[in-house]
Protein backbone atom coordinates (compact mmCIF):
# COMPACT_ATOMS: atom_id res chain seq x y z
CA UNK A 1 0.00 0.00 0.00
CA UNK A 2 1.41 3.39 -0.91
CA UNK A 3 1.80 6.02 1.79
CA UNK A 4 -0.95 8.24 0.32
CA UNK A 5 -3.40 5.38 0.81
CA UNK A 6 -2.52 4.89 4.49
CA UNK A 7 -5.65 5.18 6.62
CA UNK A 8 -6.02 7.90 9.24
CA UNK A 9 -8.73 8.47 11.87
CA UNK A 10 -10.35 11.90 11.37
CA UNK A 11 -13.20 11.58 13.87
CA UNK A 12 -14.15 9.43 16.85
CA UNK A 13 -17.46 9.56 18.66
CA UNK A 14 -20.84 7.92 19.03
CA UNK A 15 -22.21 5.63 16.35
CA UNK A 16 -24.78 8.24 15.29
CA UNK A 17 -22.27 11.10 15.04
CA UNK A 18 -19.70 8.95 13.26
CA UNK A 19 -22.30 7.84 10.71
CA UNK A 20 -23.28 11.47 10.14
CA UNK A 21 -19.64 12.52 9.63
CA UNK A 22 -19.16 9.56 7.27
CA UNK A 23 -22.12 10.78 5.19
CA UNK A 24 -20.77 14.34 5.10
CA UNK A 25 -17.37 13.16 3.91
CA UNK A 26 -18.78 10.78 1.31
CA UNK A 27 -21.05 13.56 0.06
CA UNK A 28 -17.86 15.50 -0.64
CA UNK A 29 -16.27 12.66 -2.59
CA UNK A 30 -14.13 11.19 0.21
CA UNK A 31 -14.18 7.41 0.65
CA UNK A 32 -14.54 6.54 4.34
CA UNK A 33 -14.62 3.52 6.61
CA UNK A 34 -15.98 3.09 10.13
CA UNK A 35 -13.91 1.25 12.74
CA UNK A 36 -15.38 -0.21 15.94
CA UNK A 37 -18.95 0.35 14.73
CA UNK A 38 -20.17 -2.87 16.32
CA UNK A 39 -19.01 -1.84 19.80
CA UNK A 40 -20.59 1.59 19.45
CA UNK A 41 -23.86 -0.05 18.43
CA UNK A 42 -23.91 -2.84 21.03
CA UNK A 43 -22.81 -0.76 24.01
CA UNK A 44 -23.37 2.94 23.24
CA UNK A 45 -23.37 3.85 26.94
CA UNK A 46 -19.63 3.16 27.18
CA UNK A 47 -18.72 5.18 24.10
CA UNK A 48 -16.89 8.38 24.91
CA UNK A 49 -16.10 10.77 22.05
CA UNK A 50 -12.55 9.95 21.13
CA UNK A 51 -12.31 7.52 24.04
CA UNK A 52 -12.89 3.86 24.75
CA UNK A 53 -15.47 2.27 22.51
CA UNK A 54 -15.73 5.27 20.18
CA UNK A 55 -16.65 4.64 16.57
CA UNK A 56 -13.88 6.00 14.34
CA UNK A 57 -14.19 7.53 10.88
CA UNK A 58 -11.17 6.65 8.76
CA UNK A 59 -9.99 8.17 5.46
CA UNK A 60 -7.00 7.79 3.15
CA UNK A 61 -4.06 10.04 3.95
CA UNK A 62 -4.43 11.75 0.57
CA UNK A 63 -7.87 13.03 1.67
CA UNK A 64 -6.79 14.13 5.15
CA UNK A 65 -6.74 17.92 4.65
CA UNK A 66 -10.17 18.04 2.98
CA UNK A 67 -11.62 15.64 5.57
CA UNK A 68 -10.23 17.63 8.52
CA UNK A 69 -11.84 20.80 7.16
CA UNK A 70 -15.24 19.10 6.82
CA UNK A 71 -15.03 17.48 10.27
CA UNK A 72 -14.04 20.80 11.87
CA UNK A 73 -16.99 22.53 10.21
CA UNK A 74 -19.29 19.79 11.58
CA UNK A 75 -17.84 20.24 15.09
CA UNK A 76 -18.12 24.04 14.93
CA UNK A 77 -21.76 23.91 13.80
CA UNK A 78 -22.58 21.33 16.44
CA UNK A 79 -21.00 23.46 19.17
CA UNK A 80 -23.03 26.52 18.15
CA UNK A 81 -26.35 24.67 18.53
Amino acid sequence: MSEENDLIVVYAGTSVDASFVKSLLEGNGIITFLEDKMMGTLAPWIVAPGGAGAVKVVVAKKDLDKAKFIVQKFLDERASD
